[in-house]
C-alpha cells in the first residue's frame, strides 16, 4: 500500500534538530567492508531505504549484516557469490559501487547494470574506463557487467568529469592493485574523504582525498575497522531551506558547516541569516527574500542534490532568479508539480527561470525522485492550506524520519495510507 505525506502549511519551524549520517557515505562504507574478511563496525548509519537495499545486496553476496539503532556490524568472511543481481541493483544505482571492492579482493565481479532515480543518464563509462586502465577485462551481456583481472595494476587515471561514484569505485579497486594508482580530476566531496578515512582505518594507503588528485598505494593487507559516518550535508541543507521557506529559527546539529560553504553563502545572498558553529549551524528566516542566480557544480560548488529545495525558496523571493543545472540533465522533472502549487517557473534547457510569487497554495503532488520529493515537502510547509505528497517511497530512500524531525520543529505533517485520502488522484 502506497503512503503519502499530508502537510498543513503555515506553521513556523523552531527548535533544534540533529541530522542523520550521510546516505552518500554510508552506502560506500558498507561496500568497502567487502574487501576484508574481518568484522567492520559502522556507526551513525541512517535507517533509510537505500541502506536497507545495500544491506540486501551484501547479504545476497554472502555477508553477515547486523543493523540496529544506527550501528552496523558487517562480516564478509566468506562470500557465496560475486554476482549482484538485477532484482536488487535496479532498486538503487549506488549498488554498482560493489564492483571495485569485489575486484580488489577477488579479481572478479558480476554486477547488473544499475537503475535509480530518473534524473539523468549517469552512465558508468567513467567507472569502466578507469578499471580497464587498471587491467580489468570487461564484458557486458544480458544486462550484466562481468569484470575480471588476474592482477590489478596501479595506473594513472584521468577522469573526464569528477564523478563521485567513479572516484569511489576506482579508489577501492586501487587498494587491491599492484603499485600506485593516481586518480586525476577526482571528485572532492566530503563523502570521498569519509571513504578514504575508512579505508585508511582498514590499513590502506590513500593520500589526497578531498583534492583533485588522489594517490592510492595498493597491495597493503586490510583488516577490520570501526568508523563513524559523517553528518548528512544534504539533509542539513534541506532542513535549512525548510526553515527559510516556512519561517522560524532552527538549529541544525551533527553536520560540518564546512561541507556546505557555497550553499550557505547562497542562503545569505537570498536574505536568510546563518550562523556557523562547531558541529552545526543556526538558520533564521528573514523574508522578504531576494532573487539570486545559482549554478550547480561538483563539490565544492553548489550541490545538485540541493537544487530542488532551492528552487522552492527562490519561488518565494522577490524578482527573477535563474538556476542553472550543470550536473544532471533531467533534474527539472518535478517543476510541473511545483507549478500546481503556484510556482512560476519556466524551463529553458538546463536553466530554470523563476519568478517569485507572494504565496504558494497546497495541492496534491507526486515525488518523481528523492530530492524532488524533499522539495515538495518544503513547498508544502510554506504553502497555504493542505498539501498531499505522493510516492514518498522516494523520500524514504534518503531521509530518515523526515516527518518526525519536522514535527518536532512544529510542522503539521503526518503520514497516511494513500487509500484513505479522499479524491486522491491516480497515477501517483
Amino acid at each position: 500500500m502506497s503512503e503519502v505525506f499530508v502537510i498543513r502549511g503555515g506553521e513556523e519551524l523552531r527548535g533544534s534538530v540533529r541530522v542523520s549520517g550521510a546516505k552518500n557515505s554510508a552506502l560506500k562504507l558498507m561496500a568497502a567492508s567487502l574487501m576484508t574478511g574481518d568484522e567492520c563496525r559502522i556507526v551513525n548509519v541512517p535507517d533509510i531505504g537505500d541502506v536497507r537495499i545495500m544491506a540486501e545486496v551484501l547479504r545476497h553476496l554472502g555477508a553477515d549484516v547486523d543493523f540496529r539503532d544506527g550501528e552496523m556490524a558487517l562480516r564478509c568472511h566468506e562470500l557465496s557469490t560475486l554476482r549482484a543481481p538485477y532484482a536488487l541493483v535496479r532498486k538503487m544505482r549506488a549498488s554498482i559501487i560493489v564492483l571495485g571492492p569485489l575486484l580488489a579482493r577477488y579479481g572478479h565481479a558480476e554486477v547488473a547494470l544499475p537503475g535509480g532515480c530518473n534524473i539523468g543518464t549517469r552512465n558508468i563509462d567513467l567507472h569502466l574506463r578507469g578499471l580497464a586502465e587498471m587491467g580489468v577485462e570487461l564484458e557486458m551481456s544480458h544486462g550484466y557487467i562481468e569484470a575480471r583481472a588476474e592482477r590489478l595494476r596501479g595506473s594513472r587515471i584521468s577522469l573526464a568529469f569528477p564523478s563521485v561514484g567513479a572516484t569511489e569505485n576506482l579508489m577501492m579497486a586501487a587498494v587491491g592493485a599492484d603499485g600506485t594508482t593516481c586518480i586525476e580530476n577526482a571528485a572532492r566531496e566530503p563523502e570521498i574523504q569519509d571513504l578514504a578515512d575508512f579505508l585508511r582505518g582498514m590499513g590502506a594507503q590513500v593520500h589526497g582525498a578531498g583534492t583533485p588528485v588522489i594517490e592510492i598505494e595498493g597491495g597493503h593487507a586490510l583488516h577490520g575497522a570501526s568508523h563513524r559516518v559523517i553528518g548528512d550535508r544534504i539533509e542539513a541543507g534541506t532542513l535549512a531551506v525548510a526553515a527559510c521557506a516556512a519561517g522560524g529559527e532552527v538549529s541544525i546539529e551533527g553536520v560540518s558547516s564546512g561541507h556546505l560553504q557555497v550553499f550557505l553563502r547562497t542562503l545569505r545572498e537570498v536574505g536568510a541569516e546563518v550562523d556557523e558553529g562547531e558541529g552545526g549551524l543556526m538558520v533564521r528566516a528573514h523574508p522578504p527574500y531576494r532573487s539570486c542566480d545559482v549554478a550547480t557544480l561538483p563539490h565544492p560548488g553548489f550541490p545538485t542534490d540541493l537544487q530542488p529545495p532551492m528552487v522552492v525558496l527562490l519561488s518565494l523571493a522577490q524578482g527573477i532568479s535563474v538556476l542553472t543545472e550543470n550536473v544532471f540533465e533531467n533534474r527539472f522533472l518535478y517543476v510541473d508539480e511545483l507549478k500546481r502549487m503556484g510556482c512560476d517557473i519556466k524551463i529553458e534547457g538546463n536553466h530554470a527561470i523563476i519568478r517569485g510569487v507572494t504565496r504558494l497554495s497546497g495541492a496534491e503532488v507526486c515525488a518523481c525522485d528523492l530530492r524532488a520529493g524533499a522539495a515538495l515537502v518544503v513547498a508544502g510547509l510554506a504553502a497555504e492550506g493542505e498539501t498531499v505528497v505522493g510516492d514518498i517511497h522516494h523520500i524514504d530512500r534518503g531521509y530518515e524520519e523526515l516527518e518526525g524531525k519536522l514535527r518536532a520543529l512544529g510542522a503539521d505533517i503526518h503520514r497516511e495510507e494513500a487509500e484513505g485520502i479522499s479524491g486522491w488522484r491516480e497515477g501517483c
